[in-house]
């Protein structure tokens, strides 16, 4: 009963910010898209975004990491700052044309939500563990409009082949709660379709796993890259606030020379299209360097929707050579790059059975495990800890941060 009543506030207050910030992200995106001279602005956004979190978000510009950390170290405290700070700095990237997601800003908003509840209900330090794995339950569950996969990301997220099963009422009952209030707010989310989807045989099989090793390394080049390229940032780039200025002047020049925005913002209508058609081979790379640049500079949203974007295109242009439907093989790898980056292989799993169907489970669950396992032990979120290691040779990093073990 205590943990329904506080899931329910969760759910109520995090469902209705994910479809706020949905509804204002929606605007942004077409506001920019009729007004393209705004991306020659986003410098300027930038540079304020930074100036904004160099001043006054110090505490908070772990952003995601900070959750983790948290669940690990329940002494650290969440300020409720970081959901209007982390808003306001995503949609302006948004606004302005940066190449970002909304994953990270709808889980930061619900962990700055929730943790406020932790002193009312006089959390101990192990209840405050499960409030936070909730809080990103139900903010993954609401900004994508699946609940099952929200609850199984947050407690898979933050501990690497373990899950905490003492957290997976509350998980369940917060995910499917916000999702439940975010379409009470009448906000829709994308749907997909996939045409065509072969019977399993040995041979798809085979196929499948093929793709899985492609989606894996792409997975582990976007996480190695995006961590290299921050601190490539930091290391050239003393003052912080001027870090996704120049970003911003990369990206507008970038824009301005390939003369299309196809590979700013969430690129929906790009992901769309790649289960209809076969892609470029360029469109996943352009979109990974587009990415990289924006987030490692310092400008705020979340790497998912952008590796939705990488692993659809990749998988749409992987039907060139692999004999299964694009439809099937861009569906596989929107969730399998994701996967690998997040070494979240289960929730992937389900996610693309609630988005695309049961009839596509094995092939997405063969492509996701695969993926987690060859992207090795690298991470987008680098507060992640080892509990079960992938592989043998990595026994004695268990219980080791994601960071340290690439130190190693």
């Amino acid at each position: 009963m205590k943990w329904t009543l506080i899931c329910s506030f969760i759910g109520v207050c995090v469902g209705s910010a994910s479809a706020g910030f949905l509804q204002s992200l929606d605007w942004v995106t077409d506001f920019r898209e009729t007004h393209l001279l705004l991306i020659a602005l986003l410098p300027v956004g930038g540079f304020f975004i930074g100036l904004l979190y160099h001043y006054l978000g110090k505490d908070i510009k772990a952003g995601n990491n900070l959750l983790i950390d948290t669940i690990h170290d329940p002494k650290k405290i969440i300020p409720f700052r970081m959901a209007p700070f982390v808003y306001i700095g995503t949609i302006a990237t948004h606004f302005f044309g940066g190449s970002a997601g909304r994953e990270g800003t709808a889980l930061q908003m619900a962990g700055a939500i929730a943790y406020q509840f932790s002193k009312p209900f006089r959390l101990t330090e192990s209840e405050l563990k499960i409030l936070i794995i909730s809080a990103i339950s139900a903010g993954f569950g609401s900004v994508f409009g699946t609940p099952l996969a929200g609850a199984i990301f947050g407690l898979e997220v933050f501990l690497i082949g373990r899950l905490k099963y003492d957290a997976i009422f509350p998980a369940f009952t917060a995910s499917i709660i916000a999702d439940i209030v975010t379409k009470l707010w009448q906000t829709p989310h994308t749907h997909y379709h996939i045409d065509f989807i072969p019977d399993i045989s040995f041979l798809n099989i085979i196929y499948a796993i093929i793709a899985g090793i492609i989606f894996g390394l792409c997975s582990a080049t976007f996480s190695k890259t995006i961590h290299k390229a921050s601190a490539v940032f930091k290391s050239k780039i003393a003052y912080p606030p001027l870090r996704p200025f120049i970003g911003g002047i990369l990206i507008a020049l970038a824009v301005w020379a390939i003369g299309t925005t196809k590979y700013i913002g969430l690129g929906i209508p790009t992901i769309v299209a790649s289960f209809n058609e076969q892609l470029p081979a360029y469109d996943f790379a352009l979109k990974m360097i587009f990415t990289i640049v924006t987030l490692s500079a310092g400008f705020k949203g979340g790497e998912v929707t952008p590796l939705f974007f990488i692993g659809a295109t990749l998988g749409s242009t992987l039907s060139c050579f692999i004999p299964l439907p694009t439809g099937l093989l861009a569906g596989m790898g929107f969730v399998a790059v994701f996967a690998g980056a997040s070494n979240t292989p289960i929730a992937c799993s389900i996610m693309a059975i609630e988005l695309f169907g049961a009839e596509c489970g094995v092939y997405v669950a063969i492509a996701c495990v695969v993926a987690y396992l060859l992207s090795g032990h690298n991470s987008i979120y680098n507060k992640q800890i080892i509990g079960e290691p992938k592989h043998n040779r990595f026994v004695n990093h268990q219980g080791k941060k994601i960071n340290e073990v690439n130190e190693i």
